[in-house]
């Protein structure tokens, strides 16, 4: 109790010193971006599953080919859920001399439990509602155009006149976020009485429930428990999310990715300060040991007083976290349309938990350093430096640092691109430094008196320039990689989806329709035309084996060998394909050749030269492996999973698949076209790139406010970076005022010093910051052709070795203006 009563004295008594409220800040700024970013993606995770319930218009349901059965619903009654029932299914609707196949959706007036249905009046008047009543329907904009028709009159539907109520601008859709068809909406009991959902019909049912999270993930327990109807399956919110992973998972890696670098930033300050602390304590440490205080007392003494700094500061961390993390979500939750979630504290403890262990990993080693200075100490100061040719210690902040990359990457890529490039930054600027450091020798005697005294500063401290470089390296490295890199990566996902990105696919185009249609879409404005053939098969072996008696690590393997397969075939390697592996079709192989897609290759273990066996039709293709590609499914593009050779594949019984951007508003040509091209199906994913679109807009508000706690951890590495030489650098500034130095020359001497400092640092990091950038792009975040332009990192890295010159000199600044004498006495 005695030696705590003592280390709170001490920490009260030496507050005001620069290294103690360094320490305390980096840890508050520690705690704070990682609490942040670990509380604001936890909320993210919550609402993308509260707005995927909205997608599908429920918390949980099951859907099946035929009606389901009365015990589900009565199941979810007992636990007082609410229940409706949709179905699903196309149909033809007619309008005079018109007509026009909808994808139709039959509810009752409860639909929808979660989210909204939005509907306009005959005046455009829009407004949220539920499922349509008896004798009336919703159709949306293209079906409205397709039978020329308008809200107030009537369409044909199933056999049953109904009048139009209202044009569906949105609803739930169950997740998919593409629509196939004109959509409809009509209530179910008119699509019963009018038997669209009787025996074979292509009707598929659903029944929805929503209520108390608890009561509904008990549902769930007991519906996964008993039988399914025959090809039944659980509509969660799950699958929704699933739909939108990519996009999900660069917006978490992102926010992983600022997150992580501000908290190194943190570090590296906090293991700059507690060296100068160390040194700062040396004499009293050494004082101590010669009045008979124990190693194992002193060094209870020091982590005492460095823990009762870190807990009040932790805790500040977390207070402030929270504060900024509900500020930051009431921006964020914009992206799920104001859902609300209970702010968590969990993630803001963990990451107070995290800064503390950042604190003890990088401030430990100097600690246990002082700890083991002699008594002899107090009589000779050069004890106090003895030399080691190794210390284990300082392996530690090391391991934490790769801790800390690990637990909050998520990735063991982003992991390795970021220990490997922090670790080169830090030799080269380590051998930079001492490059120039023996450079110094030969050009400081006859060059300005000022670089003279500059150089022969950074010369005499040769160790201490090298760490002081190495830090500042790190600290405007992670820097650039936030203010200049992460805003590129972000505008390089943005414009991987540029206005013009596909937004219509086309089914079923059939050989001869080709030209025609091509010339159709040119004259309606469409444009981006890219079409490829399909033909759909089955694996029914891998290297002769018969697929049905093989056996895969892969759960997935047998559920995509159950299914059809879509195959094609090209002369060229598609536009968002690249081969990584093997190569590309040779122009007439004797053997049919197939390249396969990296999500095949590792769901079946394949390797180069395996063969697969695929039936198209009446016929047999069996095929080598001569590629592996690495396929840009974000990109909107056809694009397949298994590409044949032209030769082998051209007379395979196919149709064709078409995707095209058209610019909204033509919804009446495309009506004219559906009517043209009767058998074709349009499918409409602007929803899935508006959607896509808008999370990256809102990744990019989340990132700038994480930047903001970033810029401040890296003003804090450069201060203590600064700062850990300043004991000696007073006491030399007093020996030269002695012997007669101006004031000006000194600050053009220490001008001199920090300027080279700044510079190596700056060179250094614009290289690291370049090139982990490009590696961070093209490996983690897959965003294609990405390289960091130079010239704003050169400009960046010239703007921080100029604030490291400006902030050496105003750190300088009071010992130029202090008398000599008093300086002396100080010391």
């Amino acid at each position: 109790m005695k030696i705590l009563l003592l280390a709170l004295r001490s920490l009260r008594r030496e507050w005001h010193l620069p290294e103690l409220r360094t320490l305390a800040a980096s840890l508050v700024l520690a705690v704070v971006a990682l609490g942040v970013v670990a509380t604001l993606s936890t909320r993210m995770e919550r609402g993308v599953l509260a707005s995927a319930a909205e997608l599908i218009g429920a918390d949980m349901g099951i859907s099946a080919p035929q009606a389901i059965p009365d015990k589900f619903a009565a199941a979810g009654r007992q636990r007082h859920l609410s229940i409706t029932r949709t179905a699903g299914f196309p149909s033809v609707a007619f309008a005079r001399q018109r007509s026009q196949l909808l994808d139709v959706l039959a509810a009752d007036t409860a639909y929808p439990l979660r989210g909204t249905l939005l509907v306009a009046d005959a005046l455009g008047r829009q407004a949220p509602s539920q499922g349509p009543v008896a004798g009336s329907v919703y159709l949306d904009h293209r079906a409205l155009v397709g039978l020329n028709r308008r809200v107030g009159d009537s369409v044909q539907l199933g056999g049953r006149e109904l009048r139009i109520a209202g044009e569906l601008i949105r609803q739930p859709d169950g997740g998919e976020l593409v629509a196939m068809a004109p959509r409809a909406l009509m209530n179910i009991n008119d699509a019963q009485q009018a038997g669209l959902l009787g025996v074979g019909s292509r009707a598929r049912h659903n029944l929805l429930l929503s209520g108390e999270p608890a009561a509904v993930q008990n549902w769930r327990a007991w519906a996964q428990s008993a039988t399914l109807p025959q090809g039944g399956e659980l509509i969660t919110p799950e699958q929704t999310q699933e739909r939108m992973r990519s996009a999900f998972d660069r917006a978490g890696a992102f926010l992983r990715l600022t997150a992580l670098l501000s908290a190194l930033l943190s570090g590296v300050a906090i293991a700059l300060a507690s060296q100068r602390y160390a040194r700062r304590k040396t004499n009293e440490v050494s004082l101590l040991r010669a009045l008979g205080t124990s190693r194992g007392r002193v060094f209870t003494l020091l982590l005492g007083t460095v823990g009762g700094l870190a807990l009040p500061a932790a805790l500040l961390g977390i207070l402030l976290a929270l504060l900024l993390a509900q500020g930051a979500w009431i921006f964020a939750s914009q992206l799920f349309s104001g859902v609300p979630t209970v702010l968590p504290i969990l993630p803001a403890l963990a990451a107070a938990g995290m800064g503390i262990a950042v604190l003890v990993g990088f401030a430990l080693p100097p600690l246990v350093r002082l700890a083991d200075v002699p008594p002899v100490a107090v009589f000779r100061a050069s004890m106090a430096r003895r030399i080691r040719r190794f210390d284990a210690l300082y392996l530690i902040p090391a391991l934490v640092a790769l801790a800390l990359i690990w637990n909050l990457s998520g990735s063991a890529k982003l992991a390795g691109i970021l220990a490997v490039s922090l670790l080169g930054v830090a030799m080269v600027a380590a051998l930079l430094a001492a490059l120039l450091l023996w450079i110094a020798r030969g050009i400081a005697p006859g060059g300005h008196p000022a670089l003279r005294l500059g150089m022969a500063a950074l010369a005499r401290r040769r160790g201490l320039s090298i760490v002081q470089a190495t830090a500042l390296s790190m600290g405007l490295t992670a820097l650039l990689l936030l203010a200049v890199v992460a805003p590129a990566l972000l505008d390089g996902w943005r414009k991987e989806l540029p206005g013009d990105t596909p937004n219509w696919f086309v089914l079923n185009l059939q050989d001869d329709q080709r030209n025609d249609f091509s010339g159709a879409l040119a004259r309606i404005g469409a444009n981006q035309l890219n079409m490829m053939p399909l033909a759909v098969g089955k694996l029914t072996a891998i290297n002769g084996q018969p697929i049905d008696g093989l056996k895969f690590k892969d759960e997935r393997a047998k559920e995509w060998s159950d299914r059809q397969l879509r195959l094609s075939w090209s002369d060229e390697l598609p536009p968002s394909n690249r081969v990584i592996a093997g190569h590309w079709f040779d122009l007439h192989p004797a053997q049919a050749e197939v390249s396969v897609d990296t999500m095949w290759r590792d769901m079946y273990a394949l390797k180069l030269g395996d063969s697969m066996r695929f039936d198209v039709g009446e016929g047999q293709v069996e095929a080598k492996i001569t590629s592996f590609r690495q396929v840009d499914w974000a990109s909107f593009r056809v694009n397949f999973f298994l590409l044949l050779d032209p030769t082998h594949a051209s007379t395979l019984p196919h149709t064709w698949l078409a995707s095209f951007y058209l610019p909204r508003g033509n919804a009446e040509a495309l009506a004219a076209l559906s009517r043209d091209y009767p058998n074709l199906s349009l499918v409409d994913v602007d929803a899935l790139l508006d959607r896509v679109r808008e999370i990256v807009q809102r990744v990019t508000g989340a990132v700038r406010w994480v930047l903001g706690f970033s810029l401040l951890a890296g003003a804090l590495v450069l201060a203590a970076a600064l700062a850990t030489s300043g004991q000696e650098r007073r006491h030399e500034a007093a020996l030269l005022r002695t012997l007669g130095a101006r004031r000006g020359l000194l600050r053009v001497a220490a001008a001199c010093e920090f300027a080279l400092l700044g510079l190596i640092a700056g060179i250094t990091a614009a290289l690291g910051s370049m090139l982990g950038g490009w590696w961070l792009g093209r490996s983690v975040f897959h965003i294609k052709d990405f390289m960091p332009q130079p010239l704003p990192l050169t400009l960046a890295a010239l703007a921080a070795a100029f604030v490291v010159m400006l902030l050496g000199l105003a750190g300088t600044r009071k010992v130029t203006h202090t008398p000599p004498m008093r300086l002396l006495r100080a010391e």
